[in-house]
Parts: structure tokens; sequence; C-alpha cells
């Protein structure tokens, strides 16, 4: 799944003009073996759980300046630190940029395998309503993981949303300035008496 996973992400990333990014995962295994291209900075979660470690070591505040990546991934992060590193991923997501978002499906039948192995990891709703309200728009939500099917009379349709992951995509939107009204010509409304 890992390596499916990361494939995808490159893929992506790599379809979009993503330099600068910035690449957060769950733990130094989780980094992709060869990074996206272009310049960008690869961060996983410190062992201690309080920080990040990897091409920088640092704590939230991200020690970016505001809108200063082009593509963001995170990587199957913890309900803990889902409402600050979210904050953070939108202020330094330059506008017109790309955050790309994997977590563990709650609804997969699949969750049996890690449901009780640690924190339940957050809602793909609940961190699409948080980026809204950051100003990012969901671009797509995708699943990926074996298939689960319908054993119903419609005989083995494919029901893609109970896959084990997750993939959400979002997009910084800029507000644009109004533009300048056409003028309209100035005239009496009605007729002139003489």
């Amino acid at each position: 799944m890992r390596a499916a996973e990361q494939r995808h992400l490159l893929d992506q990333v790599g379809g979009f003009p993503a330099q600068p990014w910035l690449w957060l995962s769950p733990c130094a295994t989780w980094l992709p073996a060869e990074a996206p291209a272009g310049r960008g900075v690869r961060l996983h979660r410190a062992a201690d759980g309080r920080g990040w470690d990897g091409d920088v070591c640092c704590a939230l505040p991200l020690p970016l300046p505001s809108e200063a990546v082009n593509a963001i991934i995170l990587q199957h992060v913890a309900a803990l630190d889902l409402e600050p590193l979210l904050s953070e991923c939108a202020r330094v997501l330059m506008p017109g940029g790309r955050l790309w978002m994997t977590l563990l499906n709650r609804y997969s039948p699949y969750r049996a395998r890690w449901q009780w192995q640690g924190p339940r990891p957050p809602s793909a709703t609940r961190c699409q309503l948080r980026l809204q309200r950051e100003g990012l728009r969901v671009r797509s939500v995708r699943h990926f993981g074996p298939l689960w099917s319908d054993a119903g009379p419609a005989g083995g349709k494919a029901l893609p949303a109970l896959r084990a992951v997750c993939v959400l995509e979002f997009e910084k939107r800029a507000v644009a300035f109004i533009g300048p009204e056409a003028a309209r010509p100035v005239g009496w409304g009605g007729q002139v008496a003489t």
C-alpha cells in the first residue's frame, strides 16, 4: 500500500509545476527514496512525537515564510496534530498551490487491520471542512487499495469508497480583484420636452 501511495503522490507532484515542495510523513520509512523534482523539504514525525525531523529539525510553526511552497504532501496525519498542522500548511502554501493528503479510510472493511493499533485517523470530512475554512478548495477525492465488491444483484459492482486509503487533493485559490466595469452612457432617461 505504501509503495502504491507514494507512486501516486510522486505522479501527482510530477504533473504539477511543484517547485518548491514540502513532504510530511508519519515516520522516516514513509519518505520516498526518490524525491520529487525541484527543490523541497522532506520531513517526518520525530520519534518523541513533539516535532519534525528530516532535512530540517523543527516544530510548529514551520520555519518557512508564508506562501513559500507550491505543493505539500501530507501522509497519514495523526488526529491530535490535525488542526495546527493544517493551519500551518495553509499558511505556507502559495496561491494556486496544491496540497495532497492521505488518510486511512475509516469506513473501509480493512480498518480491522489498524483500528486497535493506536489513535484513530481523522475523517476525510473533518479534513475537508478544516481546509475549506483555511481557504483551500477540494479538487478531488480518490481511494486506493484492494477493492471490496458488492455481492448484490448487480453482480460484483466495485465500491471504490471502501478502499483502505483516501487521497484528498486541495488547491489554494487566490481571490481575484474586482475588474473594471464598463462605462455606461450618461444621458436623459426619457424624452426631452421642447
